[in-house]
């Protein structure tokens, strides 16, 4: 019985896949990570409404300036029990 993925773990192992097609190409890691980027940049866009490009930049903030709420939100996006980041869109 396989067992159940959260959409964060399999968007993970999405990446490990595409890490393959690249062999051992320089920067493979990169190079993917660009990839799922631009899906994600693009369905912000399209989706996100006006404000789309403020949410992304709040998540490029929390990465860069609060890396342990990154490292949360990023442990809670893996697990099927909800968790409390004290997270809002629009508030960082």
């Amino acid at each position: 019985m396989p067992q159940h993925q959260t959409p964060m773990e399999q968007i993970e192992t999405k990446y490990e896949e595409l890490l393959t097609q690249y062999g051992n190409s320089e920067d493979r890691e990169l190079r993917v990570a660009a990839k799922l980027l631009l899906v994600a940049l693009d369905r912000f866009r399209r989706h996100g409404g006006s404000e789309w490009s403020r949410l992304v930049q709040e998540y490029i903030n929390i990465a860069t300036y609060d890396t342990g709420k990154f490292e949360r939100i990023l442990q809670a996006n893996r697990s099927s029990n909800p968790v409390d980041l004290n997270f809002t869109p629009g508030t960082y």
